[in-house]
């Protein structure tokens, strides 16, 4: 190569440097970082690098709702108390002399560290080891319980005492019963994958209408906080539904200190907080169904270990006696109920 040619390359890539550098000093944010954690509540520094003297204004939004509107590039602080749980987009519209120029960035918003609790038994009652528990709820000083698996899925009552099935109806041959609930004289049980759930009467178990899914395709678990149904399809989302229709209402996203708390499976509504089994882990998550926060994690494991499968023999049933402050909990074809009791760690 001629000294001609060397030159042009090395001019060539000056320029190649220079390009680059102008286009990392396009506008975009200082702070925060894209992805960045951030604990709810923190007051959160939203800064341009951006030096332009002149300005039209600055909007600056969160998940497309404006925060703050200024003529300068000076930074804003964002209270994350007030955005909520999870990941949260953040733009920046910069316009000047007619012309818009927009920054991105997110953050993802997470609540304080949960607490630990670990178990004690406290007593077992028999439980059908035939049974493939999907829902589970205690009233009036029996459960009552419902099954899975096509064409085999039921609703269920059951003595506490002795296990013994008093009461039993097919949800029908083709549906994969799941979670159910009880909301005075009836009972609402969903299917799985059917897109449709149930309302039975208490008493004498008869089918007396049925409702269909909206954003929520999937029917895992189900419970009632006195005015709303809570459901959830195995992501980490709580669904609201009206509980005399049915129809989804709105939902909220459950986080704990390390991100989305995804699988959540059968619920139990318990003193304002809903109590989550997180599916194939030996785990319940304590959520405040306000914030979507995990408040507190229950380690359940070593509570029955006796002939365990790996698959289709899952924690799935909690239940709560009101009156007696009592704890049940039960899995797929468990042979056994347990009351326990949660210690702090």
């Amino acid at each position: 190569m001629n000294n001609k040619s060397i030159w042009t390359v090395a001019l060539a890539l000056a320029l190649a440097v220079g390009g680059c550098k102008t286009q990392k000093g396009k506008l975009e944010f200082e702070k925060p970082e894209s992805g960045q954690k951030v604990l709810l509540g923190e007051q959160l520094k939203l800064k341009l690098n951006f030096s332009e003297a002149a300005v039209d204004s600055v909007i600056y939004s969160i998940d497309g709702n404006i925060l703050e509107r200024k003529k300068d590039t000076s930074a804003v602080v964002l209270d994350t108390q007030k955005v909520g749980l999870g990941d949260r987009s953040i733009t920046a519209k910069v316009y000047i002399a007619g012309k818009e120029d927009i920054a991105y960035s997110n953050v993802v918003v997470l609540p304080p560290s949960a607490k630990n609790y670990g178990f004690e038994v406290v007593n077992t009652f028999p439980h059908d080891d035939k049974a493939f528990t999907q829902g589970l709820q205690y009233e009036g000083g029996v459960l009552y319980e419902t099954t899975g698996r096509t064409g085999e899925s039921s609703l269920r009552k059951v003595e506490l005492q002795t296990g013994k099935v008093t009461k039993i109806v097919p949800i029908g041959d083709s549906y994969f019963g799941e979670g159910m609930t009880i909301i005075g004289d009836k009972i609402v049980v969903l299917t799985w994958q059917d897109n449709v759930g149930f309302f039975y009467n208490k008493n004498s178990f008869e089918k007396t209408g049925s409702f269909s899914y909206g954003n929520s395709k999937e029917g895992w678990g189900l419970t009632y906080d006195g005015q709303r149904l809570i459901k959830s399809d195995g992501s980490n989302l709580l669904y609201f539904l009206d509980p005399t229709t049915g129809k989804e209402i709105g939902s909220i996203g459950v986080y704990d200190e390390n991100g989305a708390v995804d699988s959540l499976n059968e619920l139990e509504y318990i003193e304002g907080k809903v109590y989550a089994n997180v599916y194939q882990q030996e785990i319940i998550v304590v959520i405040n169904p306000e914030t979507g926060a995990v408040e507190g994690r229950i380690n359940l494991v070593g509570m029955n270990t006796e002939n365990r499968q790996p698959v289709d023999n899952e924690l799935n049933g909690i239940a709560y006696d009101v009156a007696g402050k009592r704890l049940f909990v039960t899995g797929k074809l468990w042979p056994k109920l347990y009351e326990i009791k949660t210690v702090e760690r």
